[in-house]
């Protein structure tokens, strides 16, 4: 028996070049009733640790550095117990976010290309796919037919490249390179807003 997919909404402020925006994140969890892969990290533990329950967290997944996605990144790993794992090349956005309040707050494991997760039967690997961030990493489940992508890849196309360590080429080649190439039935669960799929997404790259 695979794992199953659990998705809570977080909401929260995302801050950019001096800004806020009041924004929506999604948190994915992976797992089964005994245990839990959990899949970003934004703006308040307390609903993610609701939609936890008593499952034991096996490991918490950021897909990029971005605030929004790691903000309670370390009240949750304080709760759980479970290691934080970040692509190193995202280390500078970390620091940018808990490097002042809390400087000895660090990730505590590298994530890079094809580091895989056990959890519940079902195995995710992951996919480095820089562009909206360096260390941006997308987690991609054959068994689950399905590859959570952060912020690379959304409903209607790539995600956002109008910011400091973002690049459009890049993030376009890597969608193309390691997303698109998968099986065209992979149901693509964002970092923000409603599914889509592998063929659904081919229309909307450039």
């Amino acid at each position: 028996m695979s794992a199953r997919i659990d998705q809570t909404v977080v909401s929260g402020v995302f801050s950019l070049d001096g800004a806020d925006f009041d924004v929506d994140n999604n948190v994915w969890l992976v797992g089964d009733d005994a245990e839990v892969l959990v899949i970003d990290a934004p703006h308040d533990a307390e609903p993610i640790l609701e939609a936890i329950g008593d499952r034991r967290v096996v490991g918490i997944v950021l897909t990029h550095g971005h605030n929004d996605h790691i903000s309670a990144a370390v009240a949750l790993r304080e709760a759980t117990g479970a290691p934080i794992w970040l692509h190193p090349a995202d280390r500078v956005l970390w620091d940018m976010v808990y490097g002042q309040a809390h400087p000895d707050a660090v990730p505590d494991r590298d994530l890079g290309e094809g580091t895989r997760f056990s959890v519940a039967g079902t195995t995710l690997t992951a996919l480095h796919t820089p562009g909206h961030s360096p260390g941006s990493t997308c987690l991609h489940a054959p068994e689950l037919a399905t590859v959570f992508t952060g912020d690379t890849l959304f409903r209607g196309g790539p995600g956002a490249t109008g910011r400091s360590y973002s690049d459009k080429p890049t993030i376009l080649n890597s969608i193309r390179s390691r997303l698109l190439t998968l099986h065209g039935d992979t149901v693509v669960k964002t970092g923000h807003g409603e599914d889509t799929t592998i063929t659904a997404e081919l229309r909307n790259i450039r």
